[in-house]
């Protein structure tokens, strides 16, 4: 039976949002008339510039989480709103986000990755224009949870569209671009509420996804998907675009065939299927990732962080915020360069490692200043000594714990489950966030050194975790990986 043949009924029932188009065959038959082509004749060149666009969606989705931060002060003062309303304000775009992940992975599946990102960028818009025009909470509350849809959905596609893009030797660089994207966009929204009312920063949140939906017009399908669909021939021109113009990529496209081939001999996955190793092992290690990522309280740490530079004697706490985001943004910079070099498990075990000993110093920190005078010079020794553990966390999260859960989530999950199982994942990741937001502040409030405690014994349990179940993905294909769990 040929590829194509097998794949008719996929073919009727599913068709991409946004089509691949007709200028990518069009470019390869004529590559020596069209100065386009000249730009995107380097595969290298063309991938990056896919995720480059793509990632205006994690730019999106970081702006996001930081806006709350800076404008809590104004927004409360403008629009009368308690402690408590503010809070709910914050937590709703979790609430949206939770949404957005049940439908992410089965959007993804039915319309496209690329016509995924054009339903999640809608929504972003809208909810940003109702924040900026809000006159009561009602309509904060609305936007908040419109952005919070988007992002879940933004949170699940972007990383897999990536991986099934990405040249092997690249997929952990380009893969970890998702992670840099979300810290620059949260450092750019510490950085623009310095200056910006909250109204004028909440316009500038359009901003990312108002370049994207264009751009998602100038940018191939994710040859996988195409091929899962049957779309053969858009498929194979997808995949030599991406791939630059005078590649050979036959062995490419006979390895994709072949595992596309596999996982449509049964197309129906049945819960008494789950328990063989194929299916059972790497969903375990994809939603025990993303589980323990939100679990090791990076959330409540930042939270917390503004207080922790007061006590340390910065004065100024949203410019000490804004030199965290910095630094979580150059240490994410630093993982993208090095996960092709050193692989992803060895960086998850250094991560985690890090975090573990950074908690255990900010937890005893708050320990010993419980037992000692604020005016003594142990007290303000340890609240340095405090900053310099969050400050540790953040970059060791940053090298591993942030980005390489969502990559190995891309790479790992069977072709014929990534829809509903990166809905459960991305889920199972923004509920637990979002347990860990509306937490932070009544565990700091009964013990701040017995929340670190917690937090840091989370990430010693991840050490654990990744040294006996994640295997090292680095070099190999996305169906080599999959193959190597039967």
């Amino acid at each position: 039976m040929s590829f194509r043949h097998e794949n008719e009924e996929g073919r009727d029932l599913r068709k991409p949002f946004l089509h691949t188009g007709s200028w990518y065959r069009m470019s390869s038959r004529q590559s020596s008339l069209m100065t386009s082509s000249q730009m995107i004749r380097d595969g290298s060149v063309s991938v990056l510039a896919c995720v480059l666009i793509v990632s205006l969606g994690p730019v999106q989705f970081g702006f996001t989480g930081g806006y709350s931060s800076p404008t809590q002060s104004e927004i409360s003062r403008n629009l009368k709103l308690t402690v408590s309303e503010f809070s709910v304000f914050g937590s709703l775009s979790n609430v949206g986000a939770m949404v957005g992940a049940i439908a992410s992975g089965q959007i993804a599946e039915y319309i496209g990755r690329k016509g995924s990102l054009m339903i999640a960028a809608i929504p972003n818009i809208i909810g940003w224009l109702a924040i900026s025009f809000a006159e009561d909470s009602s309509f904060l509350y609305m936007g908040r949870l419109l952005e919070g849809f988007g992002v879940g959905i933004i949170s699940y596609t972007v990383p897999v569209y990536i991986a099934e893009i990405a040249p092997q030797n690249m997929r952990g660089s380009l893969g970890s671009v998702n992670q840099l994207s979300v810290t620059i966009g949260i450092m750019l929204s510490y950085l623009l509420g310095l200056f910006v009312h909250w109204r004028a920063l909440a316009i500038l949140g359009t901003f990312p996804c108002l370049i994207l939906i264009p751009g998602l017009f100038f940018i191939p399908e994710s040859p996988r998907w195409l091929a899962k669909m049957g779309m053969t021939d858009d498929f194979e021109a997808s995949l030599q675009v991406l791939r630059g113009f005078e590649t050979d990529i036959t062995q490419e496209v006979n390895e994709i065939k072949r595992s596309v081939a596999s996982s449509n001999r049964r197309a129906t996955i049945r819960f008494s299927d789950l328990i063989q190793r194929r299916y059972w092992f790497p969903l375990t290690i994809g939603i025990g990732l993303l589980v323990l990522q939100q679990s090791t309280g990076t959330n409540g740490v930042l939270f917390y962080s503004s207080t922790i530079f007061q006590s340390a004697g910065i004065s100024n706490s949203n410019v000490a915020t804004f030199g965290l985001g910095a630094i979580q943004a150059i240490a994410t910079a630093v993982s993208t360069w090095l996960v092709d070099r050193t692989g992803r498990r060895i960086l998850l075990i250094v991560s985690s490692s890090g975090m573990t000993v950074s908690l255990a110093i900010v937890a005893s920190s708050f320990f010993i200043k419980g037992f000692v005078e604020e005016s003594s010079t142990m007290y303000a020794v340890m609240g340095i000594l405090s900053v310099i553990g969050v400050v540790g966390m953040i970059i060791g999260f940053s090298l591993g714990m942030g980005p390489i859960p969502w990559i190995i989530m891309s790479e790992i999950l069977p072709v014929n489950i990534k829809g509903l199982a990166g809905s459960i994942a991305t889920l199972a990741n923004w509920f637990i966030c979002w347990i860990v937001t509306l937490t932070a502040p009544l565990l700091l409030s009964w013990n701040d050194g017995g929340t670190f405690t917690l937090y840091m014994l989370m990430s010693a349990i991840t050490v654990v975790f990744t040294g006996l179940l994640v295997p090292e993905t680095k070099g190999k294909t996305l169906e080599e990986i999959q193959f190597s769990f039967r």
